[in-house]
């Protein structure tokens, strides 16, 4: 295998996580805004739910996306029909499924920083005739921001090793679907230690490297 081939796993990774954080951070930023500025009934089922795949195995996580997203799934069935979309065995699928597998990051982290905002500056902005979508953008989500970008990093780290709900809906295939953590695997599973070992360096790289970034970024400004 050719340095190229080495690589194509790296990047399909990298592609599938951004996308995925992007996903993830959205949905986790709103959800979890929601969560921690409205009082509505079901409020705590909806954190259940939205926390779900932090404790839920990959393969049952796996296997709910695929009635959701299969060819005969509710969704699936839809796009299918409708638009001729399918997810199942491709990179989007695989974004879909690392997206589901980051929210719950993005939404604790986001929920919490969100609470942590004192609620009288907002109160503030809105005797002066600020609008409730101008609050959340101009004081809520600028003083939650370091607690943001900490999920958002976790999050675009676990989407990088995400691995048994990707494999599940968007299978292992080499060059289409197949992403680092799978490559390791077949890697192993075919006793080629040299291509195990250069990719699992791959990734330690870059999650290092994440993980480099995420304490600059959130390093106290008067240090």
């Amino acid at each position: 295998m050719d340095l190229l081939e080495h690589l194509a796993p790296l990047w399909l990774t990298l592609k599938v996580a951004t996308l995925a954080t992007a996903l993830a951070l959205a949905a986790g930023v709103g959800v979890g805004w929601l969560l921690a500025r409205k009082r509505f009934w079901g409020r705590e089922w909806l954190d259940a739910l939205a926390s779900l795949p932090l404790v839920m195995p990959p393969t049952v996580l796996g296997y709910y996306l695929i009635v959701v997203l299969g060819r005969n799934g509710w969704l699936g069935h839809w796009l299918h029909a409708k638009l001729g979309v399918t997810l199942m065995f491709t990179w989007q699928g695989a974004v879909i499924a690392a997206a589901v597998s980051a929210l719950p990051l993005v939404l604790k982290s986001a929920r919490a920083a969100i609470e942590g905002v004192d609620t009288r500056l907002e109160q503030a902005a809105r005797v002066l005739g600020a609008a409730e979508i101008a609050v959340a953008w101009t004081v809520t989500l600028p003083l939650a921001l370091r607690g943001i970008v900490a999920g958002t990093l976790l999050a675009y780290a676990r989407a990088m090793g995400e691995y048994g709900a990707t494999l599940m809906i968007a299978g292992d295939i080499p060059g289409r679907t197949q992403t680092l953590s799978m490559a390791v695997f077949d890697a192993v599973q075919m006793g080629d230690d040299r291509l195990a070992n250069t990719l699992v360096f791959l990734i330690s790289a870059a999650c290092v490297l994440i993980l480099v970034g995420a304490g600059q970024l959130l390093k106290p400004r008067y240090e």
